[in-house]
């Protein structure tokens, strides 16, 4: 008797749902750990330390929002792949031939910069510990040791890579939090919503950037590649997806903390960017010295390289399933997993040499310009049509939107749609 698979060709455990739930719940949890190691990288540190470190506690409400606009957005398109049976992608399709479209030149300019960026931020706090080699060779080798993770591991070893990656994370932040000794009453007052002046990007940013990306919709994938195929594990998904989210929201805390105690008090700017990071790491390094530098360092990384492998894996696998949707519709069965696919590959190796170029000359100011523009739009994108999808005969009725769904997406929708619009004035001016 053949191996179950799922829609992406995956291997499944063939016990009933019931059985494989029972008792285990809690140890089931993963899917939501790996977006959410994901969407956290190095840039959303910078931009949480420096919010803390304009306006100290002022915006810690913000955090919160975007905790549970994160849950609400993952859990609809976890949703969507369990109550169908279907992927994302094949909801994008039957909205008409414009997503494929979209999709397509999103990924390839984006996957384009986003490698080098990826490479280029796992290569900072490598060469701080480890200077005999340069930022550049660092660079290669994390791409290379990502390609090599991604294409040869399965989906049961890669979450495990991403728990160990978010555990060190969240022991380093946290811990880090701790160290810096916070005030207990300015943290609390920091839940009681207000706006200070000049705040209002910064509280958007906080809101929809954090832990906010493409990855979001390769939740559903990632949850198929589980194991979880159809909506007996919906209560098990949404569980997944809030102990995610919530650590994500401490973890966010905990920057924030560090920003308003430690740079705020001394109001030390950050240089912009991923190197910010390397500012924090001599000031921790002048005021606790080289141990807990370094700790920072190993956290940095850790921060850095788990975007790398999940984006390494997650878009692949979309890229993966834009392809498969196509071959479908011109009447070509595609078999087999999708990590060990033609397409698969194809992307990996998009995602590891061509951005090599932009590691050692720089990144071309027109790519920038486009990579930023279509950037912005994918958020306010994914959360439109899961509006759209997940309102719709498309889903079965017991799964459809409630009021809550609909309201927090549409919330999320007009979140993305304002910062979009901020993006592309940026790029205008």
């Amino acid at each position: 008797m053949p191996q179950p698979t799922g829609p992406l060709g995956e291997d499944v455990d063939p016990r009933p749902v019931a059985e494989q739930q029972k008792g285990r719940r809690w140890s089931l949890v993963g899917p939501g750990i790996v977006v959410a190691a994901t969407g956290v990288g190095a840039g959303d540190l910078v931009a949480t330390l420096v919010a803390g470190s304009r306006f100290g506690y002022a915006l810690l409400w913000a955090v919160v929002v975007g905790v549970v606009v994160k849950i609400a957005l993952a859990e609809a398109t976890g949703r969507w792949h369990l109550a169908t049976g279907s992927t994302i992608f094949t909801g994008w399709r039957s909205l008409g031939a414009w997503t494929s479209v979209y999709f397509v030149l999103y990924v390839l300019i984006w996957g384009f910069v986003y490698g080098a960026t990826a490479m280029t931020s796992s290569a900072l706090p490598l060469a701080a510990l480890f200077p005999w080699l340069p930022l550049e060779a660092w660079a290669i080798l994390s791409g290379l040791v990502g390609l090599v993770f991604v294409w040869f591991g399965n989906y049961r070893l890669f979450e495990r890579a991403m728990t160990i990656l978010i555990g060190v994370m969240f022991v380093v932040v946290v811990g880090l939090a701790v160290l810096v000794v916070p005030d207990l009453g300015a943290t609390l007052s920091g839940l009681v919503p207000r706006l200070p002046e000049g705040s209002a990007i910064y509280t958007l940013g906080l809101v929809g950037g954090v832990g906010g990306t493409i990855t979001m919709a390769a939740y559903g994938y990632w949850v198929n590649a589980k194991g979880w195929r159809d909506a007996s594990w919906m209560t098990v998904m949404r569980l997944d997806n809030r102990v995610a989210y919530i650590t994500t929201g401490v973890f966010v805390v905990a920057m924030l903390v560090v920003g308003a105690d430690l740079l705020h008090r001394s109001g030390i700017t950050l240089t912009e960017g991923d190197r910010g990071l390397l500012d924090l790491d001599e000031m921790l390094r002048d005021r606790f010295g080289q141990i807990v530098s370094t700790l920072f360092l190993v956290g940095f990384w850790a921060t850095s390289f788990s975007s790398l492998l999940g984006v390494w894996q997650g878009v692949s696998l979309l890229f993966t399933d834009f392809v498969r949707t196509r071959r479908e519709a011109r009447g070509q069965l595609t078999e087999g997993p999708a990590q060990r696919s033609l397409p698969y590959r194809a992307y990996l190796l998009w995602l590891t040499f061509p951005p090599m170029v932009l590691v050692l000359v720089g990144q071309p100011f027109a790519l920038v310009v486009a990579y930023g523009a279509l950037g912005a739009f994918f958020m306010p994108f994914l959360a439109i049509t899961l509006v759209w999808l997940l309102n719709s005969s498309r889903t079965p009725a017991p799964w459809r939107n409630g009021w809550l769904s609909n309201a927090l997406l549409v919330a999320a929708a007009a979140l993305f749609l304002v910062l979009c619009v901020n993006e592309l004035a940026g790029l205008g001016g």
